[in-house]
């Protein structure tokens, strides 16, 4: 089921925040010609990142014709599934088939109230995706993924798992709970930069918003992380571990190192000072001989 998926998306696809309206149901003009730049450098998905709803994939479809998309990772919260199985039939049928669904339960600080039973919760949704007039087919949709059952339902309910602030350890012990059928597409961090020191505080000053989410730093804590890790933004080692920070080439043998631990795909995501105010072009560009394709 998941080999079809992994073919489609290749070895490497781009994570980008999905720069726009801020309700997560348009997207930039910026945005939508940098989407037509990454088709035209060969790569062949992009992940729309910041909980964007399924209607906001929309420009970016239309303005390409080969590129996969995927959301990712849209939020269970944020519409019921009858909408999302019916925006996702309707802009499959008008694209070619080449829209994925990511789903996730988010966070607690994010979703507020509604946040409750997240496992259960989700379970539910995809029944109600399943049971639609229009279902979302198993393996056009993947699931945000950290701890084994949701792990174990991505292996069972979804195409796979895509983890989101994940290390080679991790990569490697999702495979293991996945199987070799399902697909594993962890995203990974980039900065390009070759001043190590600046390379470092521009992680940092990116990484200190996820640190503040528990999902996340428990899933760091099993991976033999401390609480000390996640001071100013992160330790050097945790760094070292959720990003790549350097030139192409060793962004290239980062991402070599998750695929060798059993990814069939990595979402690479390039961060810089201004990350989420711009798509970073230009590292895209100095990216592709070695990534796209």
């Amino acid at each position: 089921m998941t080999h079809n998926l992994a073919t489609e998306l290749g070895r490497i696809g781009i994570w980008q925040f999905a720069l726009g309206a801020p309700d997560g149901t348009g997207l930039a003009p910026e945005l939508v010609d940098g989407a037509k730049e990454l088709e035209q450098l060969g790569y062949r998905a992009l992940w729309l990142g910041g909980s964007p709803r399924v209607r906001a994939t929309e420009p970016v479809l239309a303005a390409t014709s080969t590129l996969r998309v995927v959301t990712g990772i849209t939020s269970i919260w944020d519409d019921e599934p009858a909408v999302t199985a019916a925006d996702f039939a309707a802009l499959n049928d008008a694209h070619g088939g080449r829209l994925v669904l990511g789903l996730g339960v988010s966070h607690a600080a994010l979703a507020g109230e509604r946040y409750r039973r997240p496992y259960t919760a989700m379970v539910d949704y995809l029944t109600a995706l399943d049971e639609a007039p229009r279902p979302v087919p198993a393996d056009r949709r993947v699931l945000a993924a950290l701890g084994p059952r949701m792990l174990e339902l991505s292996r069972d309910r979804a195409a796979g798992a895509h983890p989101y602030l994940v290390t080679v350890e991790h990569t490697a012990s999702a495979r293991a709970a996945l199987g070799e059928g399902a697909l594993l597409a962890p995203e990974l961090k980039v900065v390009l930069d070759t001043d190590l020191a600046r390379a470092r505080a521009t992680a940092r000053g990116y990484l200190t918003r996820y640190l503040q989410l528990p999902n996340y730093t428990r899933n760091l804590l099993r991976l033999g992380f401390a609480e000390a890790d996640f001071a100013d933004g992160g330790s050097d080692r945790l760094l070292s571990e959720v990003f790549a920070l350097g030139d192409v080439d060793t962004v290239r043998q980062r991402v070599d190192d998750f695929l060798a631990a059993g990814a069939d795909h990595l979402a690479v995501q390039v961060v810089t000072e201004r990350v989420g105010a711009e798509f970073p072009v230009a590292a895209f560009r100095a990216l592709a001989p070695a990534l796209a394709g």
